[in-house]
């Protein structure tokens, strides 16, 4: 009887947490993640669109998204000043990751605003 409820709670706790990130990731905000290389950390912006075209809305998915492919393409974001003067992350650049280089993606939050690439 017990392991019929857990396997019926686990059921639902994970369809619950792919519904949410699917919502995430329609809802088209930027997700900031840190991606640590060989050679120093890089701050990389994926819009919701681009979530949901790898499959998933966390470290893991893009993580997985660039051993499978080998290769991903992303927005470099940095602080910048906005027009009214206010911090906020923006896009400076069109970048490309190698997989051999990256040795981990991870979720990276900010107080500041997260300005949307084109």
């Amino acid at each position: 009887m017990t392991s019929a409820f857990a396997r019926t709670l686990f059921g639902s706790m994970t369809f619950l947490l792919v519904a949410a990130s699917v919502a995430a990731a329609e809802d088209g905000r930027t997700t900031l993640f840190r991606v640590v290389t060989v050679k120093d950390e890089i701050v990389i912006g994926l819009s919701g669109e681009e979530l949901a075209s790898i499959g998933g809305s966390d470290a893991s998915a893009v993580a997985h998204a660039l051993a499978q492919k080998g290769d991903l393409t992303a927005w470099q974001y940095n602080v910048h000043r906005a027009a009214n003067g206010e911090l906020q992350m923006a896009p400076s650049a069109k970048i490309g990751l190698l997989s051999h280089a990256s040795l981990r993606v991870e979720p990276y939050s900010t107080t500041y605003v997260v300005a949307p690439h084109p």
